[in-house]
């Protein structure tokens, strides 16, 4: 499946943020990412959505939230694509950058809780439970200007970002393949992590690094990223496969050791274990809609 780069920006060019009701037969099939944010209501049909290396039913009434530069796709299901279908896609896309209110408005301690929003939204972020003032504000945006346009849009970003029935979606290991980790006390570790995951990385090369034994280490490492050492780096290496089946240039068996596992049946077991998927049933499902 090939990776598109869309031009959003001229949407944005007199604009701080831009919003587009969409009503279509089916929504495009382009796997394609850009650099701005992208808040997507979907308002009629239902299909598979693909947000990084996740892939999940999605329905009407569900809003979600896409990180810059994060890959993703909404496939309706295939009825949408007859012929003599009557069936209807439609969604609200609003498309904003990360600083559109400034550059340093975010980091007010007001801003809090929309600037957790903004770092969560690069593994994309689904919302559920009731949302039904969140859509009515996302559709009565549209016939607002101005300043009202302006304060109304950051009180939905306000409203999703204290919603607590969400989750986060794509992993950080698929994440991580597009871009490099930001600074964080465990910096070094990570940074060390996504240059060498195609090597054997131990516990006590890390723990090294961090300059602590292995036991203090993995306490920390667990209580930070509430997942083991050994299951963080496991997933960024399926996160780093699931990018390469994408692309289908290699076979499975060449991702397996490209991502840094050591024998195939180990891969799958671990792919699966982390997608709920095997490789090939990844495959599939990421092309069926072709």
């Amino acid at each position: 499946m090939k990776l598109h780069l869309l031009d959003r920006s001229t949407k944005l060019s007199n604009a701080s943020f831009s919003i587009s009701n969409n009503c279509y037969p089916n929504f495009l099939k382009i796997w394609h990412y850009h650099p701005e944010f992208e808040l997507v209501t979907i308002l009629k049909s239902t299909g598979t959505r693909f947000i990084g290396d996740n892939i999940e039913q999605f329905n009407v009434g569900e809003i979600v939230l896409i990180g810059k530069n994060l890959p993703h796709m909404w496939l309706n299901d295939k009825e949408y694509f007859k012929e003599d279908s009557k069936l209807e896609a439609q969604a609200i896309a609003i498309h904003f950058n990360e600083n559109f209110a400034g550059e340093i408005f975010f980091n007010m301690p007001e801003m809090n809780a929309i600037k957790k929003l903004f770092e969560n939204a690069q593994y994309g972020v689904r919302f559920s439970g009731d949302l039904s003032l969140a859509i009515k504000r996302i559709k009565n945006l549209e016939d607002l200007k101005g300043f009202d346009k302006t304060i109304s849009f950051l009180k939905i970003l306000n409203l999703l970002a204290n919603h607590q029935d969400y989750k986060l979606l794509s992993s950080m290991g698929f994440v991580n393949s597009f871009k490099k980790t930001g600074r964080t006390n465990l910096a070094e570790v990570y940074e060390y992590i996504i240059k060498n995951f195609k090597e054997r990385i131990t516990l006590e090369d890390v723990a090294s690094i961090a300059c602590m034994n292995p036991t203090a280490f993995s306490r920390v490492f667990k209580r930070v990223n509430r997942k083991t050492f050994s299951e963080y780096l496991n997933e960024v290496r399926i996160g780093y496969a699931c990018k390469l089946l994408m692309e289908e240039k290699y076979s499975i068996s060449e991702i397996c050791f490209e991502s840094g596992f050591n024998n195939i049946s180990n891969f799958n077991r671990q792919f699966k274990k982390t997608k709920n998927y095997s490789p090939t049933e990844y495959i599939k499902a990421h092309l069926s809609g072709r």
